[in-house]
């Protein structure tokens, strides 16, 4: 018999797990079709009242609409204002797990003592100019160094149309999120390739990257050298030489940093992908791990929620900065603060940016919000807990700010589907069957059993870690990296010269 799913037991609406005609589902009375991921109306609304879903409200009647109506667009608006207002009171976090639970992963021990979970050599180039350079370099040396089974995992330069013409934040963001690349651990060692001529300069990059070891480096300018490619060959199998040394190990899952994401969300993302992402944050943080959450303006509308379970009011209060600093770039550029959600999430189901954003938190389960960081700064290791990154929501440069957080894998759900894939592996999380078979050259795993009859939450979050686990060990490769979908994506605010 086809239902209609309430999310919490204060909710005045249903969603529709599959599209649903007019007439009675489960003793409600439904008055006219409801597409699939589309909610209907429980009890009669009246005009100016609050529409609940997750709990909380996600916009204001605009029309009335009577019981079992389809709630949507043509009489549902956003009831959001313009600032986040909010007084620090600590909230619940996810209990902790006893350390006996703790599975391991089979993981490479750096020697500056992090966990990585891939053994690969990265060629970052500085500027655009030299983008093919890099790409040939990569493929030349994957062709020669790279082999089954073999000690490296993979060589992949990762480009970009950046690095010269740019003035103030954009340079400033370019040179954060190539260095937090730099220092990722996945990358055993690295090749930075630079023109010669351009803003972002090679000393200043590399005085943005830091002390690393100098045995895992090398860089160059393309503008010093004979031939670029045979250059940054030669370079890159002196590296490969270092790299091939290490082995896999056995390592505590709780070392791992897990990014959540969500793109091409739909009216099923915050009832099944999204908790099932919340329950893995929860186990993870309960290990002692770190979780990282981005997507800032996917947070307007659902802060008091998110922000209530800061461990400290410091941490507080930067995250209600994090937001208002989002609005003003909004409001900077004459944009309208709540242009969302998309035309693909309001087909899917998704009317609100506060209903988005409640389902969009539902990724960091109820994990305790320990750190907030800036765009292209790296999550501070060891304090565990849920770290809060300032990036867009957009979903190449939300994702690429997430890996260059030190994120060992990309937990990213999807409603609608995409191929994208970042730096470190990005497992696709399909909200619902339908996609999950549509697409399964896309996608790692079906959350849309959640909705199945007598499904078992503990049971498919087990599934779903025992995925990531396989993943982190390198037994198992995520679906983008199987059909070579490694990109970043680079913030840009400001003017070009």
């Amino acid at each position: 018999m086809k239902r209609l799913v309430q999310v919490h037991p204060d909710d005045n609406v249903a969603v529709a797990p599959e599209a649903i005609p007019a007439g009675t589902v489960e003793g409600t009375l439904v008055l006219e079709e409801i597409p699939a991921g589309h909610k209907a109306a429980l009890r009669d609304l009246a005009t100016g009242e609050r529409v609940i879903k997750y709990g909380f409200p996600i916009g204001i009647v605009t029309e009335p609409v009577k019981a079992g109506g389809h709630v949507h667009s043509q009489n549902l608006k956003t009831g959001l204002g313009e600032d986040t207002a909010l007084e620090w009171q600590p909230g619940v976090s996810a209990p902790s797990a006893k350390v006996g639970e703790v599975p391991v992963f089979m993981g490479y021990r750096r020697p500056d003592g992090r966990a990585a979970t891939r053994n690969e050599i990265w060629i970052i180039n500085t500027v655009a100019c030299v983008n093919v350079p890099s790409q040939r370099i990569a493929e030349a040396a994957a062709r020669e160094l790279v082999v089954p089974g073999g000690a490296i995992d993979g060589i992949h330069a990762f480009t970009h149309p950046y690095g010269c013409s740019q003035l103030g934040d954009d340079l400033g963001f370019t040179r954060k999120i190539l260095s937090g690349l730099v220092r990722h651990p996945n990358a055993a060692a690295v090749l930075i390739l630079g023109l010669g001529c351009e803003n972002n300069t090679l000393k200043s990059f590399l005085g943005e990257v830091g002390t690393l070891d100098p045995e895992r480096i090398r860089w160059f300018n393309a503008q010093e050298v004979l031939d670029e490619v045979e250059a940054g060959v030669e370079a890159v199998r002196e590296l490969a030489a270092i790299v091939s040394k290490a082995k896999r190990e056995p390592l505590p899952a709780s070392e791992l940093v897990l990014a959540m994401k969500c793109g091409g969300s739909d009216g099923f993302s915050g009832i099944t992908a999204n908790p099932l992402v919340g329950r893995i944050a929860d186990r993870l943080t309960g290990w002692g791990g770190t979780a990282v959450l981005t997507e800032v303006p996917e947070m307007f509308g659902a802060e008091a929620p998110l922000f209530s379970r800061c461990d400290t009011g410091e941490t507080f209060d930067q995250a209600v900065a994090m937001v208002n600093e989002f609005k003003d770039y909004f409001r900077r550029h004459d944009e309208p603060i709540y242009e969302n959600p998309s035309p693909g999430n309001k087909d899917g189901g998704i009317t609100t940016l506060e209903e988005k954003s409640l389902g969009c938190i539902q990724k960091g389960g109820r994990a305790p919000v320990k750190q907030v960081v800036g765009y292209g700064e790296q999550a501070r290791q060891g304090l565990g807990g849920l770290c809060l990154v300032q990036a867009p929501g957009n979903d190449g440069v939300s994702a690429t700010a997430l890996s260059a957080s030190g994120a060992h894998c990309v937990l990213f759900t999807t409603g609608r589907g995409t191929p994208l894939g970042v730096p470190v592996p990005t497992l696709k999380i399909a909200s619902n069957h339908a996609l999950a078979e549509r697409k399964p050259g896309w996608i790692d795993f079906d959350a849309g059993q959640l909705l199945d009859p007598g499904a078992d939450p503990d049971e498919v979050t087990g599934e779903l870690m025992k995925v990531i686990l396989d993943v982190a060990s390198g037994r198992r490769q995520a679906r983008n990296e199987v059909n070579g979908f490694r990109e970043i994506t680079i913030w840009k605010q400001g003017v070009t010269l």
